[in-house]
């Protein structure tokens, strides 16, 4: 037995023929490629795509192939990482010279990151070159043009697809929808609910979904809640839809109705669920109902990124800054929204300072800053007037291409502010050239821009291109236009404005409103017109407004509508110094000593003292 056992260990190896050998380096280098690809797909689960583009090159530098489920990967990094607009087209790049041009899957995936990316250009000729498409390689190219705002090309899309033989799915729909949210087409998406139903695809929770989103946002959370409640098929996302609206539109009291009556259901809720619900809490500082919400998510584990960073900014709006600065030391991690949450809370409560200083911690930290936390620190110097460092981000911004992202137009408003409160009013007008999607906000930013340096003639002038290109206007708007209108004079120009807001758009004036009317009705003198639109205001007037008209009765001397005025706002704030003293200086201007006597005696009386007034300039040069 020995002997053959020592026989057979000195026998000499097989030998292995070339096509062996060949078959069995295959093996090896699969089983390698595999392996390669958890590790690629494991950091883009975490959340680290620039760990996976470099996990991605050291396989590449270890002589590992990649094949068709390597390069999807690669695509989702390429759409994941910030401000770079040239990953895409460098994965597509690899992926043709691996020879995988003609793998539908890929080329799908690239398709989606085309289109993620606003490439449309790249998307179509891409579509155009694949040898075999399927739905979802129309429904990518659809989302390309409808996330381009391209409604014809949409359309004409749709219409070539189903020519084609290929029937729209529940993604393609629900792409559809979204595209007629975001053009506010009711009639729309009305035919696409209709088209739903009649091809069967109603049933569908996605598809259910959508339109339940559609008719949330377009027609109102009301219609919405009539196909919820009739739907047999609503799952946990169809609840946080209708929670989700009723939170954005601050309805509270029908927020928690919602969530108890998910709970009695035994429909259990999410992590998306509770930041709705917390979110309501926030807008109405409900603190005693969001830490009982936090204790119910801690126990039960429902615990993500945004859930923490919403609890952030809910203590921060309730006044427990404390409460929000522990919550982000022990959750922190490596999420963006975490820290962009606590920059929020700290310029909430006024510490610009303590915000900056967080983001030196966050850059530390190797982590890669997306558009809101840069949002957040443009705001920071523009509270503290910085125009040298707040021209540092601006740089930052334009190096790693931030424009290119399809949530850019907040981050690039927030510069056009940068400048304008800066008083730097042509890099201002320049910035806000150079938004290629403007939205409301950035329209009413620069005419606000325009009414803070005091030309009225330029802002009516940005909103008549605004109107001529389709955007609709909103009581913010209206408000700055209305100021702008008081700064310069154009008193009829304002009456118009104001008429064409109530009577065209349908917008309900706010008491900001006709205290901009007054103030410019005041200044040229038609005081009794300003005192009709108090009369005729169908909100209770404040000590703002009264103090307008106050102070043009003392420019004008018409020491009658004075006396209302200050009458009013001695109701209102009796121990408001600065409009005892615009009183007294009218009466002085009619030369009524004694009254002027009076009232600087009570003045005296109960101790009342102005305030000194006092400004400060930056120098945080070396933070």
């Amino acid at each position: 037995m020995t002997s053959c056992c020592s026989a057979f260990r000195r026998a000499p190896a097989p030998s292995r023929s070339p096509a062996r050998r060949a078959t069995l380096c295959s093996f090896a280098a699969a089983a390698n490629v595999a392996q390669w690809n958890a590790a690629i797909r494991h950091r883009l689960d975490s959340g680290l795509p620039a760990e996976a583009v470099s996990a991605f090159a050291a396989m590449l530098r270890a002589g590992a192939r990649p094949d068709a489920f390597t390069l999807p990967l690669l695509n989702r990094a390429a759409e994941l990482l910030p401000g770079r607009g040239l990953a895409v087209g460098a994965a597509h790049s690899v992926g043709l010279r691996a020879g995988l041009g003609g793998d539908a899957y890929f080329c799908n995936t690239l398709l989606q990151a085309y289109a993620r990316r606003g490439a449309v250009a790249r998307a179509r000729q891409l579509f155009d070159e694949m040898r075999s498409r399927d739905v979802v390689s129309w429904t990518s190219l659809v989302s390309a043009y409808a996330g381009a705002r391209d409604a014809q090309a949409v359309s004409r899309l749709v219409s070539t697809m189903r020519a084609d033989g290929c029937e729209p799915s529940a993604a393609t729909l629900a792409v559809l929808l979204r595209a007629c949210m975001a053009e506010r087409d009711a009639a729309a998406g009305g035919q696409l609910h209709c088209y739903a139903m009649k091809s069967g695809w109603s049933g569908d929770v996605v598809v259910l979904n959508s339109i339940l989103t559609h008719l949330s946002r377009i027609t109102g959370v009301d219609v919405a809640v009539r196909l919820f409640e009739q739907s047999p098929r609503s799952d946990a996302v169809s609840w946080n839809i209708i929670i989700s609206e009723y939170s954005s539109e601050g309805r509270v009291s029908k927020v928690v109705d919602m969530y108890e009556r998910m709970r009695r259901e035994e429909v259990c809720p999410s992590c998306e669920t509770l930041t709705s619900v917390v979110a309501a809490f926030a807008k109405c500082r409900h603190l005693w109902q969001g830490q009982k919400l936090h204790s119910f998510a801690l126990k039960s584990g429902l615990i993500d990124t945004i859930l923490v960073a919403s609890f952030v900014d809910f203590y921060a709006k309730c006044g427990e800054l404390p409460s929000s600065v522990q919550l982000f030391e022990e959750f922190r991690g490596k999420s963006n929204c975490i820290w962009s949450a606590m920059l929020v809370a700290f310029i909430h409560h006024g510490q610009f300072l303590d915000a900056i200083h967080l983001f030196g911690r966050m850059m530390d930290s190797s982590l890669v800053p997306n558009a809101d936390v840069l949002r957040a620190l443009i705001i920071c110097y523009t509270e503290l007037g910085d125009l040298r460092l707040g021209k540092v981000v601006h740089a930052y911004i334009i190096r790693n291409d931030y424009a290119a992202e399809s949530q850019s137009c907040a981050l690039e408003t927030s510069i056009v502010k940068l400048y304008a409160r800066c008083g730097n009013i042509h890099l201002a007008e320049r910035c806000f050239s150079s938004i290629l999607h403007k939205d409301i906000v950035s329209w009413s930013s620069m005419i606000e821009t325009y009414t803070i340096h005091g030309d009225g003639r330029k802002a009516l002038a940005l909103f008549r291109q605004m109107l001529e290109e389709g955007a609709r206007p909103n009581g913010v708007t209206f408000l700055s236009l209305l100021s702008a209108c008081g700064h310069s004079g154009l008193v009829s120009e304002a009456r118009e404005l104001f008429d064409c807001m109530t009577r065209k758009f349908g917008i309900a004036p706010e008491l900001g409103h006709y205290t901009c009317m007054v103030d410019v009705l005041g200044r040229s003198g038609n005081l009794e017109e300003a005192v009709q639109v108090i009369s005729d205001m169908t909100v209770k007037p404040d000590g703002r407004i009264w103090g307008a008209l106050l102070a043009s009765c003392k420019t004008h001397s018409n020491s009658k509508l004075a006396n209302l005025a200050a009458q009013k706002l001695m109701e209102l704030e009796p121990n408001n110094v600065g409009y005892h003293v615009v009183f007294s200086n009218v009466q002085a201007g009619s030369s009524r000593w004694g009254e002027v006597e009076d009232i600087r005696s009570s003045m005296v009386d109960k101790d009342m003292q102005k305030s000194p007034a006092w400004s400060c300039v930056s120098d945080i040069g070396g933070v």
